[in-house]
């Protein structure tokens, strides 16, 4: 629903049941005596609030500093000021430091109101249309992040560790899928594509070594045993044991490799988690059990094969367009 109301706020009551007779023909009005009042409707029904009109001179706060929170709150908003003509200065500065869109003048001209709201009017609705494009396209691009640090992780392990670590990988992108995991949004606001592929370059790069750092502190004994005591040193809190029989608590956390923003290292025991599943080297069974996973360090997935478009079946499946 695209926001098509009006909220005029203003502290004479009189001025409020005007603004509203003769506005209301043209869109929904909403009234507030007072700027606490107009944050409250804005932070209630911002979704609905297309123009913002308030009235400055106002006892207790007055109406720019309404028009200041609007503006770092509820930018999609176009604000306005309604002010008497001695007060012009103050509205021009409004103007100039980007709190207003225009500002009307007291008493009001009929025509001219109605055309200047009208036009804010179609100012909201162009801001609408151009916020809900972005939104689906920055989806878009999430989507295809989380699919470019997929395809990254075959080469990270390559380059970093010297090694295939393809039935390590696979398991660890069914566990990605179990999860329904999706990259992190990106403000495009302050990054630009460039931006934003440099920093993916040293954000790999900062993975990489850090998982040949744990490649070498585990060692070269990757017996279930030993894989156990791996995991517990890798895990401490996230990972209890029976044996070779693992129970993995809060498994979301452990995906910060695909899920982490961009500008962000990954969380610690997210690159343990995978450093100690391209180590260990074996598919795996992640079995749900609660809100975690079991995970039996001795059974290997019985006829386990992988197919030669395995990769692409996984950025398929965690890249599918977001509802």
């Amino acid at each position: 629903m695209k926001p098509d109301k009006i909220l005029y706020v203003d502290d004479e009551s009189m001025a409020l049941k005007y603004f509203e007779r003769l506005v209301s023909p043209m869109a929904p009005v909403l009234t507030a005596l007072s700027v606490e009042e107009g944050k409250v409707l804005l932070d209630q029904r911002a979704g609905e609030i297309a123009v913002l009109v308030t009235d400055q001179r106002m006892p207790g706060a007055h109406g720019n500093e309404l028009l200041s929170y609007a503006r770092e709150r509820h930018p999609l908003v176009v604000r306005m000021l309604t002010t008497a003509y001695s007060e012009l200065g103050l509205a021009i500065e409004a103007i100039n430091s980007g709190e207003i869109y225009r500002y009307i003048t007291k008493p009001w001209d009929l025509g001219s109101l109605r055309a200047d709201l009208k036009n804010a009017l179609e100012l909201a609705d162009l801001r609408s249309e151009r916020d809900s494009l972005l939104h689906e396209k920055m989806l878009i691009l999430q989507q295809q992040l989380l699919a470019q640090r997929v395809s990254q992780l075959p080469v990270m392990c390559a380059g970093f560790i010297g090694k295939n670590c393809d039935e390590s990988l696979h398991t660890y992108l069914d566990g990605a899928v179990q999860l329904g995991c999706r990259a992190s949004e990106v403000n495009w606001h302050v990054l630009d594509y460039s931006d934003l592929m440099q920093a993916e370059a040293l954000r790999e790069i900062a993975i990489g070594q850090q998982l040949a750092k744990w490649h070498n502190e585990f060692g070269m004994n990757r017996s279930p045993t030993a894989a156990a005591a791996a995991l517990a040193k890798a895990l401490p809190r996230q990972a209890h044991f029976e044996g070779t029989r693992v129970r993995i608590l809060q498994p979301k956390m452990l995906y910060g490799v695909l899920e982490g923003a961009t500008n962000e290292g990954p969380p610690a025991e997210a690159l343990a988690w995978l450093a100690w599943l391209t180590w260990f080297g074996a598919s795996m069974e992640l079995t749900p059990q609660g809100s975690g996973w079991e995970v039996d360090l001795e059974v290997v997935p019985p006829g386990f094969v992988l197919s030669k478009d395995w990769l692409a079946s996984y950025i398929d499946r965690l890249a599918e367009p977001l509802n």
